[in-house]
């Protein structure tokens, strides 16, 4: 038996050869999050990473505001940079920061430190060898972490 789109609510119509979600007689949805509630596109959204999520949040208007308002999507981004970070998210956390400014402030320093304790820099001699990657500040504890590693290896 086939299905009938005419008769299901929202209307699925045939655009070529597609369906296509329409949500009212008049209007056609644009984009998935028009068509969508606002936590099936958080579901969506919750797919990309950090960077993807950041481009989709200029694409639209609604994709901005969905993606900004979302803690729980910038919560997830934040996780692995927790697991690497963990005294400076927490202490963000504290401090009443948003998940996405923890993430900002957090994820080069993370994607630096995790380098150090793996031992991409083991090596290095000098500055001079270091010059044209990012870097960051550390503090104290975090090079305590840093020299341990390297002494352990």
């Amino acid at each position: 038996m086939q299905h009938d789109f005419t008769r299901t609510s929202p209307v699925f119509l045939l655009c070529g050869r597609r369906p296509s979600l329409i949500s009212g007689p008049d209007r056609t949805p644009q984009n998935f999050a028009e068509a969508l509630p606002p936590e099936m596109s958080v579901k969506i959204f919750s797919e990309l990473d950090a960077e993807s999520l950041c481009s989709a949040s200029r694409t639209c208007k609604l994709w901005h505001h969905i993606i900004e308002e979302s803690e729980q999507l910038w919560r997830r981004q934040c996780l692995p940079i927790r697991a690497v970070c963990q005294r400076e998210v927490d202490s963000d956390r504290r401090d009443g920061l948003s998940w996405k400014v923890t993430l900002v402030r957090n994820y080069t320093r993370s994607r630096l430190k995790r380098d150090w304790l793996r031992g991409r820099y083991s090596h290095v001699r000098s500055a001079d060898e270091l010059i044209g990657r990012k870097m960051t500040p550390l503090d104290a504890e975090t090079w305590g972490e840093i020299l341990q590693a390297e002494l352990d290896r």
